[in-house]
């Protein structure tokens, strides 16, 4: 899977994770989106080299959870962050 279609699975799975983890997540729906894809990206990284997990398909089961609990992670990351500064 290419670049492209990380940047749209992250997109779905940033909605998934605020779905999921609602709260005071600073920055709205635009900054959990973008979110989302830097937790697609990671949680795809991690997977595929620590794990060992494939990630090359769009329609994979275990491309989509990592993408999800990656960026269930960075919005969980990114609510502790802006939770210190408010």
């Amino acid at each position: 899977m290419g670049f492209l279609g990380w940047i749209v699975l992250g997109l779905i799975a940033g909605a998934i994770a605020k779905a999921l983890m609602p709260g005071e997540q600073g920055g709205g729906w635009l900054a959990t989106l973008l979110l989302g894809v830097v937790g697609a990206l990671v949680g795809g990284w991690i997977g595929s080299a620590i794990f060992n997990v494939g990630v090359n398909e769009f329609w994979s089961l275990s491309t989509w959870l990592l993408a999800i609990v990656g960026s269930l992670v960075v919005l969980f990351i990114w609510g502790l962050i802006t939770k210190k500064r408010a």
